[in-house]
């Protein structure tokens, strides 16, 4: 399986900047649904209300599924790997 890649940067609400990928199913063009995927993550972190748009998260690449994200893709249909500030 082929993983579409969106790099996000979303500004937390102490003025810090979270940055995070979703990665979805490469057929998945939808992006309301990839941003509700983002916005999902942001009220989990205690982030719910700041913006996720495509200013914020864009498409970067396409890459082969790894192992370790395989369960979690395909129980919840995307995964969020965490890259810098995300505590």
């Amino acid at each position: 399986m082929e993983v579409a890649v969106w790099d996000t940067y979303v500004t937390k609400k102490d003025g810090s900047v979270m940055h995070f990928d979703i990665l979805v199913p490469e057929k998945i063009k939808d992006k309301s649904k990839i941003f509700g995927y983002g916005n999902e993550y942001l009220k989990s972190k205690e982030q719910k209300g700041q913006p996720i748009t495509s200013k914020e998260c864009k498409l970067c690449h396409i890459e082969t599924l790894r192992k370790e994200w395989e369960i979690e893709i395909r129980k919840n249909g995307y995964i969020i790997v965490e890259m810098e500030n995300c505590q």
